[in-house]
């Protein structure tokens, strides 16, 4: 009897494993390991161990100056085109849960359209916008608005532009979400039990959008952090973020040490925020539960 209990604690662990379903979800599990696990070990691996063992790829990134301050851009973008995308965003999404149905489905083909246009394209296009010869400047001269055109590309203005225009269907659409979800039964008891339209806002009808506000800010942030081609056209290198440092230092400089690090530091902050926006959910459910 001794001799089988192996083999039935064998048969009852595999038994435990199809009844859990992992049998079935066994085939994207390896899917995954290979084409993402295993390529962030790799990489983890080279930002310790290239060009020698230690932490000096991480302690050069730290302590240069000039890394610091293209970290200190990449953040500072991304809160900018959080916080203005939230701006514009939220009474967009307001009006949308308000129209009519038609109406409604007639901005939001034209939310996804900007979506499905090909990214490099928009870009190009902002690129033509904001130049000293563009459109916008022209009409604001001859609008007698400004007398001279204004520096919108090469910078934090140019930056903001085009990766907000981009971001924009990102925060919309969980906003939206979340404020048709809403009872409106609940803002006319606010209102029926003498709160004035501020008060209804600020203690009724915003603490029902966190959800979404938090979803929102949190996608627009982490995509802001890690992108690429609307901030090399439209930022110059004045503003340099990490994604464009990373692909100079391993496609230019063939410094994959160093490269691996910016990456897994990008990489950490992300799962960081993501953890982040499970704790505030969890607090959220929390809090209306109480």
């Amino acid at each position: 009897m001794g001799n089988l209990t192996p083999v039935l604690g064998l048969r009852s662990f595999i038994r435990n494993i199809r009844a859990s379903g992992l049998v079935l979800a066994m085939p994207a599990l390896l899917l995954l390991s290979a084409l993402f696990v295993l390529p962030v070990l790799i990489l983890l691996s080279r930002s310790f161990l290239d060009p020698q063992p230690g932490l000096q790829n991480y302690a050069e990134l730290l302590s240069s100056a000039s890394y610091r301050t293209i970290l200190f851009n990449t953040f500072i973008v991304s809160t900018t085109v959080t916080l203005v995308t939230l701006a514009i965003g939220f009474p967009v999404a307001w009006l949308l849960a308000v129209i009519s149905r038609f109406w409604a489905m007639a901005v939001f083909a034209v939310i996804l359209l900007s979506m499905w246009t090909n990214l490099l394209t928009r870009t190009f296009a902002w690129m033509i916008l904001l130049q000293s010869t563009g459109v916008i400047n022209r009409a604001l001269i001859a609008l007698g608005v400004i007398d001279t055109p204004l520096a919108l590309t090469n910078n934090l203005i140019g930056v903001t532009i085009g990766m907000t225009y981009i971001m924009f269907p990102f925060i919309v659409l969980p906003l939206y979400a979340t404020m048709k979800a809403m009872d409106p039964a609940v803002l006319r008891a606010a209102s029926l039990c003498g709160a004035s339209r501020l008060q209804c806002f600020l203690h009724v009808f915003l603490p029902n959008c966190a959800s979404g506000i938090v979803a929102g800010c949190l996608m627009v942030f982490v995509m802001s952090l890690g992108y690429f081609v609307t901030p090399v056209l439209l930022g110059g290198p004045s503003y340099m973020m990490l994604a464009e440092l990373i692909v100079q230092l391993i496609q230019s400089m063939l410094n994959w040490g160093l490269g691996a690090a910016a990456a897994f530091i990008l990489f950490a902050a992300t799962l960081a925020l993501y953890a982040l926006q499970i704790r505030l959910f969890d607090l959220l459910t929390d809090a209306r539960k109480g």
